[in-house]
């Protein structure tokens, strides 16, 4: 797979800005920010999209695996942006930010087979059976699993997790 978003990859780091900026997800992250207020542990917002992103690409590049860095970071940014509509009806959010993708990443400059492609990794980042996989699917199913600083947790909130105790991130990994 083509590498963008190196040096001189301008068209990478603009287009992954883009999702940034754009009023679409701009509104879905604020709906969430607002439901997630009280929320003790795990939130869903930008400082969590953006640990999916790099401990993605930390693993895309420990691995080898040559996927491409920007649309790594436009999974991640976009992985949990269906939050707020499983709050307002209990779609689940990654088949609702399946939805919601599309429609940001055509606007940002992202073609239909990788649009696709990243559709296809938000709809599949809590399916368990694709967490083996070397594909854009897999990394960032395990990149979301890695994201969260378990360890920092205070003890009383670790108890009211809803986690199991061997899916906590205990130790420091990335």
């Amino acid at each position: 797979m083509r590498r963008r978003g190196g040096p001189g990859g301008r068209r990478a780091v603009d287009r992954v800005d883009r999702i940034w900026r754009h009023e679409t997800f701009r509104r879905h992250l604020a709906a969430i920010r607002e439901r997630e207020t009280d929320r003790k542990f795990g939130k869903h917002d930008l400082a969590h999209f953006l640990d999916v992103a790099r401990i993605g690409e930390i693993m895309n590049l420990e691995s080898g695996l040559g996927l491409d860095r920007e649309l790594i970071y436009a999974a991640a940014l976009l992985h949990d942006i269906g939050r707020d509509v499983e709050y307002d009806n209990g779609t689940e959010h990654d088949l609702a930010g399946a939805q919601i993708a599309p429609e940001i990443l055509r606007d940002c400059g992202f073609d239909p087979r990788e649009t696709e492609q990243i559709a296809d990794a938000i709809r599949s980042h809590g399916d368990e059976t694709v967490a083996g996989e070397n594909s854009l699917r897999g990394v960032l199913y395990r990149a979301d699993k890695a994201s969260r600083a378990c360890f920092a947790c205070d003890a009383d909130v670790r108890r009211e997790c809803r986690w199991s105790e061997e899916k906590k991130n205990l130790k420091i990994r990335y």
